[in-house]
């Protein structure tokens, strides 16, 4: 894999570079919440979101240390799109730009190979989601920090990328150590070689070193809230099929679908026929497990009634299905769930008491 070094000076200009061929979207500081620690332990407070290149003040950029508000599906799945209009089927796109995303992060990185599996290794692929991820750029970079309820390690994903990237950057001290990760961002290097020099050895080393000491930071940080290990939380749901827990932890659940909509791994999708003036739309709009009516068929019957088995059925399908099926957790350990859940459902401590569970009853 080529690696090269990119001045701090020279990112604008090749965010302006990029811009001749891309929507380009980088991430801006955002008004924040912060999730206190229950421990204590000092973690990162501020919120990052996307914005478009071209419409940001340059010192409105940043360079955000994890991941940001807003779940990477949302470039590729977007919350609601028409399908269908008069029996054409065109891709939403066509005739603009495709998007370049900087910032993204692994966790998210990972999310791509769960919406992928759904997407495009079915019977037949989704035209509109197989356009974008075909034509848009992922910019990647290294956590640098990390908030408290993230918990990437845990879920054996790393807090930066490896694969599946077209570009990786790594903070340095005076600028990026940029990997290329694609052929498509080969020639956008060799396009900005007046930028882009070949890393050095001591470059290289010193973002290796970076990055251990914020594995280190996290696995102090993944001690308090300690987790069973990923390959035996598969069988922990599905041992606790019937626990008593499920009714417990759902109780304050008002049913806002939030935990699904910003979780980078949820994918479930409703198909609807909608009127526009004189138009006739099909029209795919996000759809949410915990909602009430989400397994309602056309007969009324409904398999998950209550909302027990729907916050249980969240579970299975994450740490049972996708196991069975992909080989692979359906959590990315981003814990936006955690944020957003106004009953402070917390995934992290589902698990672990389900782990405590099953170990007092052995």
């Amino acid at each position: 894999m080529e690696i090269y070094f990119l001045k701090e000076e020279n990112l604008l200009n090749f965010l302006d570079s990029l811009e001749v061929d891309y929507r380009v979207f980088v991430p801006v500081k955002t008004a924040s919440k912060p999730y206190t620690c229950p421990y204590g332990v000092e973690t990162g407070i501020t919120d990052y979101i996307l914005k478009e290149y071209s419409l940001l003040k340059k010192e409105e950029i940043s360079f955000n240390p994890y991941r940001s508000i807003e779940p990477l599906k949302t470039y590729f799945l977007p919350l609601k799109e028409t399908l269908a209009k008069y029996f054409d089927y065109p891709l939403n796109e066509e005739g603009k730009k495709p998007l370049a995303i900087f910032g993204v992060k692994n966790c998210d990185l990972f999310s791509l190979k769960i919406q992928d599996f759904v997407f495009r290794e079915g019977v037949s692929k989704d035209p509109f989601y197989e356009k974008r991820r075909t034509d848009n750029l992922i910019i990647t970079s290294d956590c640098w920090g990390f908030k408290e309820v993230c918990f990437c390690l845990a879920m054996n994903i790393l807090p930066y990328p490896q694969i599946g990237f077209d570009l990786n950057f790594s903070l340095l001290n005076d600028g990026f150590l940029v990997e290329v990760g694609s052929e498509r961002a080969k020639k956008i290097i060799e396009l900005n070689s007046a930028y882009f020099k070949p890393a050095t050895m001591a470059k290289v080393s010193s973002r290796d070193k970076k990055r251990e000491s914020l594995i280190l930071a996290l696995k102090k940080h993944l001690a308090l809230h300690p987790l069973p290990a990923p390959e035996i939380i598969p069988s922990l749901v599905k041992e606790s099929y019937n626990s008593s827990l499920w009714k417990d932890y759902v109780l304050n659940c008002v049913e806002c679908g939030g935990c699904n909509f910003v979780c980078d791994t949820c994918h479930c999708f409703l198909l609807s026929d909608e009127r526009f003036g004189n138009a006739n739309e099909r029209v795919r709009s996000w759809d949410a497990c915990l909602y009430a009516n989400f397994a309602r068929v056309a007969g009324g019957a409904n398999p998950l009634k209550f909302r027990y088995q729907r916050l249980r059925n969240r579970y299975l399908k994450k740490f049972d299905f996708f196991f069975q099926n992909l080989g692979l957790l359906a959590c990315c350990g981003c814990g936006r769930c955690i944020e957003v859940c106004p009953a402070k459902i917390d995934i992290r401590e589902i698990l672990r008491k389900l782990g405590e569970l099953i170990k007092s009853s052995e």
